[in-house]
């Protein structure tokens, strides 16, 4: 029976994982939202769904484009498609630069501190790496511990669930520390974007079930669009994912 502790490398998606990002996306949004509420009020679930919605038909479509643009191409769409408002530039930008006042989970830190201790810690995330440095900061600094690798889709050109993305970490530690791809188990908490893609390739992988998560985080979404995915283990927060680490 395969155990937490056969593997050798940990593939972490960061926001949803790491990151409280629908905090910071609703957080983000609350400037357009003291528009158009007045006229056209929206549920923070069904804003989540419509912001997550019009992203993926963005990275679809624009696989290269910065994930900084994305998110500025996402507000201004938002603005005027659904909400009939238009956003001026700066607006627009500002909620692309918001990514860099999302903040980690509460048990985010202290756990990735203690996993490091047992594999190696990979990053493979739908972001570019100006708007990751601001994560990055938030996640190391005093924290005890530092990412080995971080792979951003601006590094492979490509956004999630694409499988280029996983298979160029697949290669990126291979190359790097010589682990196989059944060492590496994806740890993640969107079930779309990381294990979907997981199990076409095969990997077994741990999901991070974060309490009220809404972005990829509902197994009945996916059959009702025909996927199935399964996942090796599963845990409530990544806290609890290192607590079982260290029994």
């Amino acid at each position: 029976m395969t155990k937490l502790t056969d593997f050798k490398c940990l593939v972490f998606d960061c926001y949803g994982t790491l990151i409280d990002w629908e905090s910071g996306i609703i957080n983000a949004f609350q400037p357009l939202l003291s528009r158009a509420n007045k006229t056209d009020p929206i549920s923070r679930t069904d804003l989540l769904k419509l912001f997550v919605q019009v992203e993926s038909a963005i990275q679809d479509a624009n696989p290269t484009m910065l994930y900084s643009d994305v998110l500025a191409k996402v507000h201004s769409t938002v603005a005027s498609d659904h909400f009939g408002l238009a956003a001026s530039s700066e607006e627009d930008a500002a909620f692309g630069a918001s990514i860099a006042s999302w903040e980690p989970f509460p048990d985010t830190r202290d756990a990735l501190r203690r996993l490091s201790k047992h594999y190696k810690l990979v990053i493979l995330s739908n972001v570019d790496r100006a708007s990751f440095a601001h994560t990055k900061r938030k996640l190391e600094d005093g924290a005890g511990f530092a990412f080995d690798l971080i792979l951003t889709a601006q590094d492979i050109g490509s956004y999630k669930p694409d499988l280029r993305n996983f298979q160029f970490a697949l290669n990126k530690v291979k190359e790097e520390w010589g682990v196989e791809a059944e060492e590496v188990m994806p740890t993640a908490q969107s079930l779309f974007h990381d294990h979907v893609p997981a199990n076409k390739l095969g990997l077994k992988s741990s999901w991070i079930a974060r309490e009220g998560s809404v972005v990829g985080a509902k197994e009945s979404d996916l059959e009702e669009r025909g996927v199935k995915v399964t996942y090796t283990w599963k845990f409530a927060t990544l806290g609890a994912m290192a607590d079982e680490v260290e029994r």
